[in-house]
């Protein structure tokens, strides 16, 4: 049984203090983290955002991601996805007690571990304290799927997307969205333009090109380029190309063997500069 869930969080007052949600269900009479099971064919980052606001009428906006927690339950084991979500939107008065959650509270950190009922609850939020939560998301993307080089008779800046890379796109426009994305950047290529367009004309922003993000630029060029990108603060959305993407991750983050399939996504969480976490999105199937 797959779930999906986050800590959902929110500045206070005081100054650098935050506090996060807890929810009380009245079933079970405990109290733990916003979360839910995924309905028929949801993504495990549509099912957070949509469990968090209906478990607290809050609207969630994601960052890094937290891991996987599992245990049993009756009749099957359950495996829950959990985010960092900070509040964007609504005031709790949308938050209406039901048969599944009767109660929510916004805690300090500490005061919520200790309201928590299960250990692998407390041990997300300790997840969660271990890095920033303020963070700047960068969604580096990779062009969706545009066929074969070789198939195609016209210049390369200028191959299109496929029926595939088509079906790539609209998953992309659903996903992005939820991790709140004000800007979109694009290497100059048709194909890299196509697949954050149509994300682009929802946002009502314009497409920016950012070619020293290329293949065959260098690539301590493209590095210095993305951690500007991210200094420039919001959440940005860079499409860039696969001769790139891994040797950028892999510089910016340390990691090795870097995955970067057609219309996959890292979701880099930049603190000062530096990347405290570094989430792969694997294309749609």
């Amino acid at each position: 049984m797959r779930a999906a869930g986050a800590v959902l969080w929110r500045h206070t007052g005081s100054a650098g203090g935050l506090e996060v949600a807890v929810v009380h269900r009245d079933r079970y009479d405990d109290w733990s983290l916003p979360k839910g099971k995924l309905d028929r064919g949801e993504t495990v980052h549509a099912a957070a955002v949509r469990e968090v606001a209906e478990e607290t009428g809050f609207t969630a906006v994601l960052g890094r991601h937290l891991g996987q927690v599992g245990y049993p339950v009756v009749g099957a084991d359950k495996v829950v996805d959990y985010f960092a979500a900070r509040v964007g939107g609504g005031d709790g008065a949308a938050f209406v007690p039901n048969d599944e959650v009767d109660r929510l509270r916004w805690l300090p950190v500490d005061a919520a571990a200790a309201r928590l009922t299960y250990p692998h609850d407390r041990v997300v939020l300790e997840r969660f304290t271990a890095a920033p939560a303020d963070t700047t998301t960068v969604l580096l993307v990779r062009h969706a799927h545009a066929g074969r080089k070789r198939e195609w008779p016209g210049p390369d800046e200028l191959r299109p997307l496929s029926s595939r890379g088509h079906r790539q796109t609209g998953a992309l426009t659903r996903l992005l969205p939820l991790f709140g994305p004000d800007r979109v950047l694009s290497v100059p290529k048709v194909r890299c333009r196509a697949t954050v367009a149509p994300l682009a004309a929802a946002l009502g922003v314009a497409v920016e090109a950012v070619p020293e993000l290329s293949e065959f630029h260098d690539p301590a060029t493209a590095v210095a380029r993305l951690r500007r990108i991210a200094a420039e603060g919001g959440t940005p959305v860079v499409c860039s190309q696969g001769g790139v993407i891994p040797g950028l991750v892999a510089e910016l983050t340390g990691l090795t063997d870097v995955q970067a399939r057609k219309g996959s996504v890292w979701v880099l969480s930049f603190v000062e500069g530096a990347v405290v976490a570094a989430d792969h999105i694997p294309p749609p199937a």
